[in-house]
């Protein structure tokens, strides 16, 4: 009877945890909750892709009102006011921009990444990517935070549930993790119904909270007062508004996401991958419409709160905490359209969480697989599902399942995105030939670093925990990449007439190649190599050979096809040519190819290359050169198991 290596158990659990596990980086494909169809969907109406962006954009009014009390104190709605001019005067130029740049949902970064090559390029698309995980991560913990602040917050609950708010975060982040562990669909019906719940609760709030702010005078009153003799005349307000305004930045958060599910956008019938022209123009109609509305719901929410609300109410532990709206929704509304409202609000957020977990698990895979910088199991959802879950646990520890002490960390991360946006766009702008848009563009750009700059130095807690993602994610990304640098990493080979008839010649005979660098490529230099080679290798005149020449292309790229070119130098030395990110990926994949279209075993000739193993394998890694024969062989090894069909390497 046949045994197996491991238990049915583990292997049934290994098996349901790598699930949907598929080679990342193969046709621009990717696992994840976002992962292409292979069938291409029809796509919603947009106003039905917002609501899957609102989910996240739109309940942020859970907690901003209170944030901005908090933040600006009378200051609140003027405070608010600039940061609405910022996001439709700012913010929403600059991702309609971004909409037409990157139609297919590869965001800001996937702009920058173009203008960068090389490691540096890397390693700042990592940094990207670290403040990403800021925002995303941060948006799961906060929101589940302010969730549970809802329900303990609820009159009809709060003796019962009282203290108990980090163990109702943690479960539910948990339960986040549970739902995406089974296998999530992102269902756009759900987010609309959500949103429409839940604005539309909103507009009853806003409603009652303006009717009592009219109805009941002197509160305009003092409040009008208070502020004059706080801070004297509205120039001085409007200044320290302008100061406190990056305090505020979470109402900004949304645009990047409004970006990132433009593939579900429909467009028009004859749209193109090529060309969307009516998939941008609704992205642009999805973006403009939930900034409007937000503008709307942040300005009101803000002056409601800021005047029927006491001061104190705001602060930690207060009844206002975190949850201002759902305070008014109780006070002037009854308990029963409160409870309504809190259920409303939880579910919003909780969905919130999980449209940002989709986030992590979409953009890790779109850039890591591409880089060589993603372990094996990072391939598949669940695994990572279970990373992140973790991760969240553990900010939510450190935070003390707290609103207010995340809001710096969520900023920061929201601002850099933003900031980064309105750079890409700038660039975008000069390159084009726009001079008014570039110095607009540019002007933005000074405001969101300006705001960026400003929140970092006044809540250093969100640099601190992108520092942490961003060290994190660098040290696994260099350690994934050096233990696949021996992985066989050309995705295809394809030969020119010329080339092909080359290999298909020596099939003939004996398949011998020279590996050759490149240099003056004159008649001198390939009629020394070749008496090299025989002398070193004891070999007859009579053998003939072809020389093989890589090029060095872009040495941090990983994967890529491999195009092959043949030519005869001087008359008579055949030479096929390569270009590529690595010179023993290459070679080795050419003899494998060659063996696999001969049926012959390939045989190729190095010299040994001059320096210290330690240095020149630094420069395979960094530069994809170094000592070429013994990496190629060891490619080979790991290509072809077995040692019968393994192309031969010789060196002398």
């Amino acid at each position: 009877m046949a045994t197996t290596e491991h238990p049915p158990s583990t292997s049934r659990l290994r098996t349901w945890m790598l699930e949907g596990l598929s080679d990342m980086g193969k046709n621009g494909g990717h696992p994840g909750p976002h992962a292409q169809p292979e069938r291409p969907h029809q796509g919603q109406r947009w106003w039905r892709v917002m609501c899957l962006t609102g989910v996240d954009y739109f309940s942020t009014l859970g907690y901003q009102p209170g944030i901005a009390a908090l933040a600006a104190g009378l200051l609140g709605p003027i405070a608010t006011i600039v940061l609405v001019i910022v996001t439709l005067a700012g913010a929403l130029p600059v991702y309609r921009r971004v909409a037409v740049e990157s139609p297919h949902g590869e965001g800001s970064i996937a702009m920058l990444e173009r203008l960068l090559s090389f490691w540096q390029g890397k390693l700042f698309v990592l940094t990207l990517l670290g403040f990403a995980a800021t925002d995303f991560l941060i948006t799961i913990t906060l929101s589940a935070a302010d969730a549970s602040t809802h329900l303990v917050e609820n009159p009809h609950l709060t003796n019962a549930l009282h203290g108990q708010q980090m163990l109702i975060t943690l479960i539910l982040v948990a339960l986040l993790g549970a739902v995406f562990l089974k296998g999530f669909l992102e269902a756009i019906g759900v987010a609309t119904a959500l949103v429409g719940i839940y604005l539309a609760l909103n507009v009853v709030v806003v409603i009652v909270g303006l009717y009592h702010v009219i109805t009941a005078g002197h509160v305009i009153t003092d409040w009008s007062s208070a502020l004059t003799a706080q801070h004297g005349n509205i120039f001085v307000m409007i200044g320290l508004a302008l100061i406190v305004f990056p305090k505020l930045a979470l109402g900004l958060s949304g645009f990047e996401t409004g970006v990132a599910v433009m593939p579900h956008v429909q467009g028009d019938p004859d749209d193109t991958e090529e060309k969307p022209t009516g998939r941008i123009r609704d992205t642009k109609k999805l973006l403009t419409t939930a900034a409007i509305i937000m503008s709307g719901f942040l300005i009101t929410s803000s002056f409601i709160t800021t005047l029927l609300i006491p001061e104190n109410d705001f602060k930690t532990g207060g009844p206002a905490n975190g949850r201002a709206l759902a305070y008014l929704a109780h006070q002037y509304l009854g308990g029963a359209f409160g409870t309504v409202y809190d259920i409303s609000t939880i579910a919003i957020l909780w969905f919130a969480g999980a449209s940002a977990m989709a986030g992590l698990l979409n953009l890790m895979p779109r850039y890591l697989p591409r880089y060589g910088m993603a372990p094996h199991w990072a391939r598949a959802v669940r695994p990572m599902v279970i990373v992140f879950t973790l991760i969240a646990f553990l900010v939510t520890w450190l935070f003390d399942a707290n609103v207010d002490a995340q809001g710096g960390a969520y900023a920061t991360g929201v601002l850099v995105l933003i900031s980064s946006a309105a750079i890409a766009v700038t660039i975008a702008a000069r390159k084009a030939g726009q001079r008014n848009w570039t110095i607009g563009f540019g002007v933005i750009s000074v405001v969101f670093l300006y705001t960026t700059v400003v929140n970092v130095i006044e809540r250093p807690d969100g640099v601190k925990i992108g520092a942490c993602f961003i060290a994190g994610i660098i040290l696994v990304s260099l350690l994934s990449r050096l233990a696949r640098a021996f992985e066989l990493r050309v995705t295809s080979v394809t030969l020119d007439p010329l080339a092909e008839r080359f290999i298909r010649d020596m099939a003939s005979r004996k398949m011998r190649f020279i590996a050759n660098e490149p240099g003056h490529r004159d008649k001198a230099q390939y009629r020394d190599k070749i008496e090299q080679i025989r002398a070193d290798n004891d070999m007859p005149e009579q053998e003939d050979f072809v020389f093989v020449e890589v090029t060095v292309t872009d040495p941090s790229e990983f994967e890529a096809g491999l195009t092959v070119r043949g030519e005869v130098l001087h008359g008579r030395y055949r030479v096929l040519t390569l270009e590529s990110a690595s010179i023993p990926n290459a070679l080795a994949a050419l003899l494998l190819h060659a063996r696999d279209m001969t049926g012959c075993t390939p045989h190729i000739y190095f010299e040994w290359t001059e320096g210290g193993p330690f240095a020149n394998f630094l420069r395979f890694f960094l530069f994809g050169q170094g000592e070429v024969a013994p990496v190629t062989r060891e490619v080979l090894r790991e290509a072809e198991p077995n040692r019968a069909r393994r192309p031969r390497v010789h060196t002398g």
